[in-house]
C-alpha cells in the first residue's frame, strides 16, 4: 500500500502515519518530478481547502500515473467537508483513476482566517479523531467500497469559492520585529514560495496552507485578518518530519 499526502501542521501526515503503508509527501515528489507509482493500495490523503481538493493535490494527480486496483481517498476538516469527494472524484475521472473508496475524517480546523486555535483545540477530543481514523482503517484494509455523498448544492459553493480564490493572498501576510531569520517558514512551504534574509518574502505563488505561520516558534507571522495568535501542530508529528514533507 501507498499513501500520498500534503500536510502544512501535520495531520494529514499522522493520518498517513497510521497506515501500515509507505507514504509519501506529495510537494517532495512534485519538486523531484518522481510521479510513477504502482500498488495494490494507492490512497490520496488531503486537508479540504475552499470546500474541495487543495490545487498542489489536484496538480500531483494530473501528473503523476498511478496504477492500483483500489484507489481510496481521505479528506480532512474541521468544519464543512464541501464537495471534497466530487471534486476528488472528478479529478480522478479525467485521470484514469476510479476511486473505491472515499471519506473524510473531522480535525482541528487549523485555518486561523476562520478559526480560533484555542477553541478548536479545546474541541479536539469531542471529535472523536482516534475512533474514526481507526474505521477508516478498517474499511481501507477489508477493500470496502464506499464514497461519500454530498449535497448538489455542495457542488455549487465549491465552485464559487473557486472562482474567489485569491491570487494574491501573500498581501495578507504581516512580520513583526519578532522575526529571527530562523527560515523555518521558508522550509515548510510546500511550493517554495517564501525565501528569507532577514525577514520572509513572499513571492506571488501562495497555496493558502499557512504552514508558515503555524510553524513559526515566534509567532512573527500574522495575517490581517486572523482569528487568534495561538498556533497549532498536530501532537504526533515533529517540526522536523512537517519540514522534511515539504522541503
Amino acid at each position: 500500500m501507498k499513501i500520498f499526502y500534503f500536510t502544512a501542521t501535520g495531520n494529514n501526515l499522522y493520518v498517513a502515519k497510521s497506515f501500515e503503508a509507505e507514504y509519501y509527501s506529495i510537494p517532495k515528489l512534485l519538486k523531484e518530478n518522481n510521479l510513477n507509482f504502482e500498488d495494490d493500495k494507492i490512497g490520496i490523503v488531503f486537508p479540504v481547502y475552499h470546500s474541495g481538493v487543495p490545487k498542489i493535490v489536484e496538480e500531483f494527480l494530473d501528473k503523476a500515473k498511478l496504477k492500483s486496483n483500489y484507489f481510496f481517498g481521505i479528506a480532512t476538516y474541521g468544519m464543512y467537508a464541501g464537495a471534497s469527494t466530487i471534486h476528488l472524484l472528478k479529478i480522478g475521472e479525467r485521470n484514469g483513476i476510479k476511486f473505491s473508496y472515499v471519506n473524510e475524517l473531522i480535525m482541528v480546523d487549523n485555518y486561523i482566517p476562520g478559526f480560533d486555535m484555542d477553541k478548536q483545540i479545546k474541541t479536539q477530543s469531542k471529535k472523536n479523531i482516534e475512533a474514526n481514523l481507526n474505521k477508516i482503517i478498517e474499511d481501507v484494509t477489508s477493500n470496502k467500497i464506499y464514497l461519500k455523498k454530498h449535497f448538489k448544492v455542495s457542488e455549487i459553493v465549491r465552485s464559487l469559492n473557486e472562482k474567489l480564490y485569491d491570487p494574491n493572498f501573500d498581501k495578507k501576510f504581516i512580520v513583526d520585529d519578532s522575526c529571527i531569520s530562523c527560515k523555518i517558514c521558508e522550509k515548510v512551504c510546500p511550493v517554495n514560495n517564501i525565501t528569507v534574509a532577514t525577514k520572509p518574502k513572499f513571492n506571488g505563488n501562495c497555496q493558502h496552507c499557512l504552514a508558515c505561520i503555524q510553524n513559526c516558534p515566534k509567532k512573527a507571522i500574522k495575517l490581517k485578518n486572523q482569528k487568534s495568535d495561538s498556533r497549532f501542530i498536530n501532537e504526533n508529528v515533529t517540526l522536523k518530519e512537517i519540514i522534511d514533507s515539504n522541503n
